[in-house]
């Protein structure tokens, strides 16, 4: 399939099936994960569960090994607070009040899934679980929105008007992605409108849809670790993120278990 000279292959039946169950691993793997979400837990130590766990269903973590001017180090991307998306899992603890997202992606037989929430780490105040609220709200809204709208864009654009009507910011530098057997792959899914970078929605497209949403400027910046990716105002940050296939009979949701969009 080729849209405004961005080419991207649409996915059959059974590769959606296929992609479907390195779905369902995520999802459990995020339950590991939300498990641990407590004071006094390092982001590393939820990040060698989650490993632990990836490697105990036969699958491979995404992130590990990611080429960039230093390669990935972790199974997982642990992000706390200010920190957006990318941050790296270490000695750092969760602490009450705290945001963290956990990012989780891997592969299963030849084919991916990706996913990601961020937690309430115990108490938060009103304007942090607010932010929460809209953010998870806005992945939500953009799932019903792919089964009645017949571009990128139309869905894009009631996402931001809703993130920006709450008062809050969309960061337009940051993105989600098509995904298949490889992590990244086209379109560009962008959280925000851009004609430039609009797409027909039809069967057999797979997107992961990540609306990444802060409490303060747009403006991002990357730290020294070559990979986290924060505010530039230190303001607090959210992110949600679901694989989702369109087919024939609407869009799904792969990146979840029977239950429904539950994470943990």
């Amino acid at each position: 399939m080729s849209s405004k000279g961005v080419t991207y292959r649409l996915k059959s039946r059974a590769e959606i099936e296929a992609m479907r169950a390195a779905g369902e691993i995520v999802w459990r793997a995020h339950q590991v994960a939300a498990s641990l979400v407590k004071p006094g837990v390092s982001t590393a130590e939820i990040n060698e569960a989650v490993e632990t766990f990836l490697a105990e269903q036969g699958a491979a973590p995404l992130f590990k090994g990611v080429p960039g001017p230093v390669p990935y180090p972790a199974a997982t991307c642990i992000s706390l607070n200010e920190q957006i998306v990318h941050g790296i899992p270490g000695k750092r603890r969760l602490q009450e009040g705290d945001l963290v997202s956990i990012d989780i992606g891997c592969r299963l037989d030849g084919w991916c899934g990706d996913a990601a929430v961020t937690h309430a780490v115990g108490g938060v105040n009103d304007q942090a679980r607010r932010l929460l609220q809209v953010t998870e709200g806005a992945l939500h809204l953009a799932i019903e929105l792919l089964g009645r709208k017949s571009r990128w864009a139309e869905v894009a654009q009631v996402m931001e008007r809703t993130i920006r009507q709450a008062g809050f910011t969309v960061f337009e530098q940051l993105v989600g992605h098509g995904i298949g057997r490889e992590m990244w792959e086209p379109p560009q899914v962008p959280n925000f409108y851009r004609r430039e970078m609009d797409f027909p929605l039809q069967p057999g497209l797979v997107i992961a849809v990540e609306p990444m949403v802060g409490m303060g400027s747009k403006e991002i910046r990357i730290l020294p670790d070559h990979w986290t990716i924060v505010t530039a105002d230190g303001s607090l940050s959210a992110h949600f993120e679901h694989t989702i296939a369109l087919t024939e009979d609407g869009p799904q949701v792969l990146t979840t278990g029977s239950g429904g969009l539950v994470w943990g």
